[in-house]
Parts: C-alpha cells; structure tokens; sequence
C-alpha cells in the first residue's frame, strides 16, 4: 500500500475513462435506458453465488423480481464475458435468449401484464475478469494472504457489476426491496457481502454457505463479496436513528491493528451524521470488510485496505500534513455511504455527485473533531491534484465519466458555494436536506444544482456550477488600482459568471459582486497586505486596466 495516493487514484481514474469520441453501439446498450429496461421496474435480487478459488469461477443464479409498467416481451438483463448465462426461467417455461455483446435479450412467453408482479430465474457460469489494478479496473481479484489462504473479492465501478453477475446493469434503477445475496464459499473461510448476515449453511460437500439480506435499494456496483479467513468483531453506535450495528471482518492476524484504527469509525459517523444526516442505512448495519486493495464504497460492506495507518497509503493527499490526522480510507468511502449509495447518479457522466461530496466530506470530518482552520487548509491543499484536462461532467447514455477532477476540484467547488452562503447553520441544513430530499433515489446533476440554487435563494449559482463542472478553466479575478480606485471583474470564465467574492484589505474583508465587466470602488488608505479569501477556489491576478 505504500505509495498509493490520491493522485495515482486519479490518474487511473483518467485511464479508466480516457477522452473518448468514437462511441458504439455497446456504449450505448450499456449507457442508456433501452426500451428493453424501461418496460419493467426492478423490485429484489435473490442472487445465489458459488466461489470456488481453486479454479477461480464462479456458479449460480439470480431471481429478479420485477414490476410490469408497460406491456412488453423482451427484458434485457447484462452480463459480460467470459461469463455466461446458461439458462432462463420463468416459471416452467425455459426462454430463449438473444446474446448482443453484453447485453442479453431475453424473450417472454407469460403475458406481462401491466401493474402486475413477475419473476425469473438467471442461471450463469463462468470465469469471471480478473481485475488487474483494483479497485480503478473490475472485476475479481483471487490472491492468497500472509498465511497463504485464498483471498477473493469483487470491485466492479464504471465497469459493471454485470461482470461478475447477471443485473439490469444501468444505476437508474435499484431493487426498491433490497436483495439476498447468498455466497457458498470454502468452509474454513468466510464469505462476506452486503446486509447483515442471517444465516450460516455447513453443506455436505465441505463448502459453507452464508446468506445476506439487504432491505434497502443497492446500486449495482455496490453489491460485493468477500471471501477470506476472516475473523470478526463488532460494536453499537447510538446515531440519530438509535442504535447501529457496526461490524468488521479482518484477516486473522490483523485483528489487534484492526481493533486500534477502526476507533476512528465512531468518529466518522458522528461527524457525517451531524453534517448529512442519520446513515442512510441502519437497518442493514454499517461493515468495514478488509480486502487485497485500497478500499471502495460497496454500501453497508465497506471494504478497507489501507495498511492500518492513516493518510492514503501512508500519505497526505493534501499534502499539508492533516492528511494524516485521519484514515483516509475509512472516512472517503464512508462518505459514499451518503454520496454514491443512499444519493446515487442515474448516469455516469454525473459522477462527480458521488465523487466531489464524498472527497467534500474530508475536510467536514476534519472541520467537526479538529476544527474548521485544519478543514480548509486541507481543502486548500487538495488543489494540487486539479489537473483541468476536462469538464468534470462526463458524456450522456454511453456509460462515460467525467474528469478525475470530479475529485478535488468539485470538492473545492462545494467548499466556495459552502463561502457564498456564508452561514455554516444553513449549509449544514442543505447538506442535510440533500440526503432527505433524495433519500435512496438516483438523481441528475440538474436534481442537485437545482436544489442547491433554490435552498440559496440569495444568488444564482447555476453560472458557478456551469463554471466548474463543464468547463475546464479556474475563473480569475482581476483587479487593478487605478484612479485612486480599486477595480476588479472576472476573467476565463463563462460568460455570466458573477459569482460574489470576499476580498481584504489588512484583514478587514468586503463582500464584492464581480461579473465580466470591469467595476470600481474606493479602498482604505495607506493598506499593506491584500488578498481574495483563499478559501474562494478561483486564480487571483494583479493586472493592468
């Protein structure tokens, strides 16, 4: 672990989603509500999985439950190779199925009837994709620990989960009564997924199966197993909704270390909790599951490979040292839990919604237990990872991100709106109204800025959001003394950029309202120093008028 940094994350991330023109029709298939999704509704998953590490296939079947809302005869359900879909079944009646690419069209034979309430059966096999850099490439990672036990876990963002499992592989739509997930798994090793655990099977073949239930919508990419030589310990939280069961799956000989840097989660929740909200999902629990790479926010499974040490492998992303106060991974992917898993993008290019709160978060957790100084020199400080390649908003209906800015630049972003309101009780209670207003849905970025404008009221910030998600260039304020008077605009910006702005003169600030033309006003005599507050992420430039 050592070495990794957030940096190398958004490099890969860049990697992963490289600037891209030439879209096809798989693009599409993958990134787009097709007819074939509209049609129906998905209301659970009973995914039954078999994870044999010896061979490193995988077997099984999932039942989707569903809701007709239009009459249709033809279902798509994804899955890529080299897995396979063996057989569908609907109740007695085998269907035929139509293989495009990833996409799989099955044909219905029992009428589907409007309002009405169906389920089949999904049968699939296969050798999953080995993830070669986990968790910014999918698929399963098979690696043995420290005393040479099989060690198997799933990451699958960006991807699909539809490369270890058969879904409706588009983030639109979760199951809105949650899933079981059943892993049957080497019986001198645990199999951990989401939800809690509601039973243990000893099979007669040696092997174990554990069953989990999640009661809550679960996007796709959250869904995850791992499989290891776990031993477990837990506590209660009591939060805003009572109490929440927190529980952790470690690799044996890490339990002391685990014991020690998990006293942080209490911290997270509480701080997250007084920021966001109650945890968006109590009646599941809250897990840290220990795993073969740095960590990702599968929701109520939270899985963690961070070396046990604070900062992102040993590293300040920030780069001012109070990286390092904090486990990176443990409060970035539990911010997810509030930002990727209870509010979720519809569609990829949206991103950021995900990525931006959550990298936000950070500095929120540092803001409640070190104080608000140490939360905006770190925020400050991430602005050495913007790169400005591209807009942060990716590409529509063809499964494609944004900018790896979607990270750090939007976090800065939300830390300015967080300056324009000004008044940290009304921020807090927009940060918490998000997570209320869009409780276990998936949203647009429109849904979210629009939100956010009306909450503010005072401004309209949609040219700020217009600034900083869609366009590549940091604004700058421009400012010259003239005339016995101080004049300032914005500059390299969209061209109704008007975002207001506070400026000192020997610390004794004034609010400004720039736009793209130049204005004036007088200034204190005889000041010294003079700045834009930097907590305002835009270029300050002495110039000439």
């Amino acid at each position: 672990m050592k070495g990794f940094c957030l940096f190398l994350m958004m490099i890969m991330t860049s990697l992963v989603y490289a600037q891209k023109t030439d879209f096809t029709r798989q693009d599409t298939l993958r990134g787009s509500v097709t007819k074939e999704r509209a049609w129906w509704d998905l209301l659970y998953y009973d995914l039954d999985v078999t994870i044999n590490p010896k061979d490193s296939t995988l077997k099984g079947s999932n039942t989707v439950t569903y809701q007709v809302l239009k009459q249709r005869k033809v279902m798509q359900i994804d899955l890529q190779p080299p897995m396979k879909i063996t057989s569908v079944m609907q109740g007695k009646n085998a269907l035929k199925v139509r293989k495009e690419g990833n996409a799989h069209f099955i044909e219905l034979k029992k009428k589907q009837k409007p309002g009405s309430v169906k389920e089949l059966t999904i049968y699939f096999e296969g050798r999953p994709q080995v993830s070669k850099m986990p968790p910014w490439s999918g698929g399963v990672t098979w690696a043995k620990d420290e005393n040479g036990n099989d060690f198997a876990v799933t990451t699958c963002q960006g991807d699909g989960a539809s490369l270890w499992w058969p879904c409706k592989d588009h983030m639109y739509d979760e199951p809105d009564e949650g899933m079981m997930i059943s892993l049957t798994v080497p019986g001198h090793l645990t199999g951990v997924a989401n939800g809690k655990l509601k039973k243990t099977i000893d099979n007669d073949d040696g092997t174990k199966t554990f069953r989990w239930e999640v009661v809550n919508p679960i996007n796709n990419y959250g869904v995850n197993f791992n499989v290891g030589d776990y031993v477990h310990f837990s506590e209660k939280f009591q939060g805003e909704k009572g109490w929440l069961d927190c529980d952790y799956y470690v690799l044996s000989y890490n339990l002391d270390r685990a014991k020690y840097q998990f006293q942080q989660v209490p911290k997270m929740l509480e701080a997250f909790e007084y920021w966001f909200g109650p945890y968006p999902f109590y009646e599941d629990g809250y897990k840290l599951v220990e795993v073969p790479y740095p960590g990702m926010e599968h929701q109520s499974s939270v899985t963690y490979g961070n070396g046990y040490e604070n900062g992102y492998g040993g590293r300040d992303v920030s780069g001012t040292g109070i990286g390092m106060e904090f486990d990176f991974i443990i409060i970035h992917e539990s911010g997810h839990e509030w930002f990727a898993n209870n509010i979720t993008y519809k569609d990829i290019a949206d991103m950021w919604v995900h990525e931006g709160f959550t990298a936000y978060s950070e500095s929120l957790y540092l803001d409640y237990n070190f104080g608000k100084k140490s939360a905006e020199k770190y925020m400050i400080g991430t602005r050495q990872n913007v790169r400005n390649d591209r807009p942060i908003i990716g590409k529509y209906d063809v499964n494609y991100a944004g900018s790896s800015d979607m990270y750090s630049k939007a976090a800065n972003m939300l830390h300015t709106i967080r300056q324009i309101v000004n008044n940290d009780t009304h921020w807090r209670r927009i940060l918490r109204g998000l997570n209320e207003e869009f409780y276990h849905s998936t949203v647009t970025t429109k849904e979210i800025e629009k939100y956010i404008n009306d909450m503010i009221r005072e401004y309209d910030i949609q040219p700020v959001f217009d600034q900083y998600l869609r366009d590549t260039r940091i604004p700058i304020f421009a400012f010259s003394f003239k005339d016995n008077k101080f004049w300032y605009r914005w500059e390299d910006c969209v061209d109704d950029f008007n975002m207001p702005v506070k400026f000192s003169f020997d610390r004794k600030e004034y609010w400004l309202e720039p736009t793209t033309q130049w204005q004036s006003m007088d200034y204190p005599a005889n000041f010294g120093k003079y700045e834009v507050n930097p907590n305002f992420y835009v270029n300050p430039m002495k110039t000439v008028r």
